[in-house]
Parts: structure tokens; sequence; C-alpha cells
């Protein structure tokens, strides 16, 4: 059984969205962290994690608006990639200077 193409496309929407709003919870808790500490290099992960957030949102909308296209076209493979690039330099940035 196949589903209906807004319903795969809204699935896909929220999922990024999940993604970008839990991105954004860390981001809110690695600032809080850098306040504690007196800022300096603490904010390198503030700034790279809210940075990752918006990109997750704007590839998230950008999916699902493709999806939702009359005829959608698959996600090219360098967006999840460098998503996936830029929750990795985040965490390596959180791992070095925390």
């Amino acid at each position: 059984m196949t589903t209906p193409a807004g319903a795969q496309a809204e699935r896909t929407g929220l999922a990024w969205r999940r993604t970008a709003l839990a991105a954004a919870a860390c981001t809110v808790l690695l600032l809080h962290s850098a306040a504690q500490r007196h800022w300096g290099l603490t904010l390198v992960p503030v700034l790279l994690s809210a940075g990752t957030s918006a990109l997750l949102a704007a590839i998230g909308a950008h999916r699902e608006r493709n999806l939702r296209a009359p005829e959608p076209r698959p996600l090219r493979p360098a967006l999840p990639a460098i998503a996936s690039l830029a929750v990795t330099a985040t965490a390596a940035s959180v791992v070095v200077l925390h």
C-alpha cells in the first residue's frame, strides 16, 4: 500500500523540524554553559550549533517543498552530507572546547 505524496512530505518535514528543534535546544544549553564559563572559546560551539540548527531547518523546508512539487526530485546527496558534517563539527567542538 502506498501513501499519498502529501503525507510523505508532511512526515519528512516534521522529522527535519524535530531534528532542527533538538539542535536549537542544544544551542540553548551550550549558550548557558558558555555563559557559566565566562564565554571565551566556549562561544565557538554555540555559534556552530546555531548554524547547524538553521541549516537543518533550511534543508528540511527545501525537502518538504520539493516533495510537495508535482514531480518531486530526489534530495541532492550533498545536502544530508553537509548537515552531517555540520553536526559532527559541532559535536567535535564541544568535546574539544568544553
